[in-house]
């Protein structure tokens, strides 16, 4: 109801009405309700009641507000928004991956590079997509930033939850495996500026794949 902006912001939610409505006791609206102040929907005030909070308040990340929005009107700027938000934390990770990333990930993250391109000649979509996700972890993984590891964690894990995709090319074949390769051996060289540059082509790729407007570099 929320989500989907059946209810607006700062609308008063009557646990009587909810009950009725839904057929359940009081005890089990509290406790729906102690939930969704706990996500940020909503905000609990003696005196006051239970009222419905702003979008801006809620957690946006959280895997069960993603999902609703993904069920409702807010589902296509949601996934802009997320997808945006990669911008942001994966050139980054890439750079810091090629300057600080320990060997042993930089070669892990050429077997899994290995194994997108056979995926791609076996022209297996789900083991390219398992492949790709993993890439895109170690890569993060290997930046030695734990607050963007945090944040791609909360992306990656959202879009699933919600069945949106997550996968950095979007498309199974030669093209999107071409950038991942140059990501990796940029980073295997140490070169973060290739590997950031190479990271935002595969994005850009990946936005115009799903005509998604490319996010301007400021």
């Amino acid at each position: 109801m929320i989500a989907s902006g059946e209810v607006d912001a700062d609308h008063q939610l009557v646990p009587e009405e909810i009950g009725e409505r839904f057929e359940v006791s009081r005890t089990v609206v509290r406790e729906s309700f102690r939930v969704l102040e706990a996500k940020g929907l909503v905000a609990a005030r003696p005196n006051v009641g239970t009222r419905v909070r702003p979008v801006r308040d809620w957690s946006l990340l959280d895997p069960d507000v993603v999902e609703w929005r993904a069920l409702g009107p807010q589902c296509g700027d949601q996934q802009r928004e997320l997808d945006e938000l990669r911008w942001g934390i994966e050139p980054l990770a890439a750079r810091l991956a090629a300057e600080r990333g320990r060997k042993e990930v930089r070669k892990h993250l050429g077997a899994v590079v290995e194994m997108m391109g056979r995926a791609v000649d076996q022209n297996d979509s789900s083991a390219f997509a398992g492949s790709d996700t993993e890439f895109h972890s170690l890569l993060v993984q290997a930046s030695g930033n734990q607050v963007l590891e945090y944040l791609f964690g909360a992306v990656s894990a959202s879009l699933r939850a919600s069945g949106l995709h997550f996968a950095g090319c979007g498309i199974l074949g030669g093209r999107s495996l071409a950038h991942h390769v140059r990501i990796g051996e940029a980073v295997a060289s140490g070169d973060g500026g290739a590997a950031e540059a190479a990271m935002r082509e595969l994005l850009t790729s990946h936005h115009e794949a799903a005509r998604l407007p490319v996010p301007r570099k400021h």
